[in-house]
């Protein structure tokens, strides 16, 4: 398969660049900047399917109000460790901007503290709340529904998202471990950047609306995408949902709108954060403890640490910046865009 044409961007120039197609359809200027960076971090990351593809959508459902570019997230004080944000129907970033530093406090407070985010949209890389936790020394958990694209084990129809996880914990004098896990195969994201660039997709990622295996991208879109782990993954699945939906009174998967075009009311999904203090468990050697388990698993020939090969590609991003592609470009200019 050939390289996707495009031109190189510096990291610098992509977030300007993302925020410039925000705020062309309706994003205010502060919000965009939050939303560009998270896009741009995880193209850095190597995480295309959450990266700057997302361009179209995002500004599909801006333009459409689908997304209140202008919202302005709130947050309250629950419960004496639990702490609700509401996103106002706007992008997820600014909302978990918002959250992230009132959590940790509280966590450091009281020793494990709960976040609920409600009236939200696409969550991005659930990874990146959680290590940024993780880099203040909290161990921490990121939960997040989506529009339906899996369907329960033995059924046809989709009832829940790719519902991410994630998880991140720090360790001693080095990145923190993070884990970030869709209950699909494959991010639903793969499939959407497949089919923005006319291109097939592997079979076992997704099933046509006739429940078919099939290598056709938009055909995939259409259908539903294939759980990791059969009746282990959408039994995961459930558990996110309850999580970040039931547990924030926010819309479940099955009533959602699409996180991909215009169409449609708010999303309006929710998404949790939780934050350990881990020294209020383990004590001041969590780190030397943890490192341990750490050294065991870099030890055994092959393996690595979760989380790790993203440092090498923010590494390499730094360095080389992200491909704006061609197909992408186009895309936007379709809708009326030119930058």
């Amino acid at each position: 398969m050939s390289a996707p044409e495009g031109r190189r961007l510096s990291l610098d120039e992509a977030r300007s660049y993302a925020a410039q197609v925000l705020e062309r359809f309706g994003t205010a200027p502060a919000n965009a900047a939050g939303t560009a960076a998270a896009l741009v971090n995880a193209e850095a990351d190597g995480l295309a399917s959450h990266g700057l593809a997302r361009l179209p959508s995002y500004a599909a459902m801006a333009a459409a109000g689908k997304i209140d570019g202008h919202a302005r997230p709130t947050l309250r004080r629950l419960a004496p460790a639990i702490l609700g944000v509401d996103a106002g129907n706007g992008f997820a970033y600014p909302a978990i901007d918002l959250a992230l530093p009132a959590l940790e406090s509280l966590a450091r407070e009281t020793g494990i503290a709960f976040c609920g985010l409600r009236r939200s949209s696409h969550f991005g890389v659930a990874g990146h709340p959680a290590e940024r936790l993780a880099e203040r020394g909290l161990v921490a958990l990121a939960f997040a529904n989506a529009s339906a694209s899996i369907a329960p084990w033995g059924g046809r129809r989709a009832l829940f998202g790719t519902n991410p996880l994630a998880f991140a914990t720090p360790l001693k004098d080095r990145p923190p471990a993070v884990v970030d896990l869709s209950v699909a195969k494959v991010a639903r994201g793969n499939v959407l950047a497949a089919a923005q660039r006319g291109e097939s997709i592997p079979e076992g990622w997704a099933l046509d609306r006739h429940g078919n295996p099939t290598t056709d991208a938009k055909a995939g879109l259409a259908g539903t995408m294939v759980p990791m782990g059969e009746a282990k993954g959408t039994a995961l699945a459930f558990v996110i949902e309850v999580i970040s939906a039931a547990l924030t009174a926010s819309t479940f998967s099955f009533d959602t709108p699409s996180f991909f075009d215009g169409e449609g009311p708010p999303a309006a999904v929710g998404q949790v954060l939780i934050a350990i203090d881990p020294g209020r468990a383990a004590g001041p050697a969590y780190l030397d403890h943890l490192e341990r388990l750490a050294h065991a698993i870099e030890n055994e020939p092959g393996a690595r640490l979760p989380g790790t090969r993203r440092l090498g590609n923010r590494a390499r991003a730094a360095r080389e910046g992200v491909l704006l592609t061609a197909a992408l470009e186009a895309a936007l200019a379709g809708m009326g865009f030119s930058g």
